[in-house]
């Protein structure tokens, strides 16, 4: 078993792990965190293939903007009456996602400090070309996205008003 492939493993079971938490989290808040790790833990999984542009993507749009827009909607609907903040707060509670955090910063930092190690031969994908590729023959789908997301906005705002 080669080096490059043995991170690649490294991140894909923080992937599974956190996707798991996240699906099996009690509280919205905590999951989306367990998410968010995931999505990262994808992007190093993008990264270690030779696609670091789609890595970067990754991180920017899914972990950066369409979890903070879940976290917009969760703090909207105002969802729960309990304060569970201080559950969260103590240091037990962050010993599983700093462990999965830590490994997967140790991936991306061994995988950057040995030249990016593809895992396949495969070619860096250029953003050139997945402008074209999703507004060219995808562009249905990405216009379909972009509706869904803005009619879950909407929905969630009509039934904040409607509790007030």
């Amino acid at each position: 078993m080669n080096f490059p492939f043995i991170l690649f493993l490294i991140a894909s079971f923080v992937a599974l792990g956190s996707t798991a938490l996240a699906i099996t989290g009690r509280h919205a808040v905590h999951a989306l965190l367990y998410l968010i790790l995931s999505l990262l833990s994808v992007a190093v999984i993008f990264f270690l293939l030779g696609a670091p542009f789609i890595a970067a993507l990754e991180v920017i749009i899914y972990a950066g903007a369409i979890i903070v827009l879940f976290l917009f909607i969760i703090m909207m609907l105002n969802m729960g009456t309990r304060d569970h903040n201080s559950d969260w707060i103590q240091p037990v509670n962050w010993v599983g996602p700093g462990v999965m955090a830590a490994l997967l910063l140790a991936v991306l930092g061994t995988a950057i400090f040995q030249g990016n190690p593809g895992i396949l031969d495969t070619r860096v994908v250029t953003p050139q070309e997945v402008g074209i590729s999703l507004f060219g023959p995808y562009m249905i789908g990405v216009q379909l996205a972009a509706m869904m997301l803005l009619a879950g906005l909407v929905g969630a705002t009509h039934l904040r008003k409607r509790d007030h």
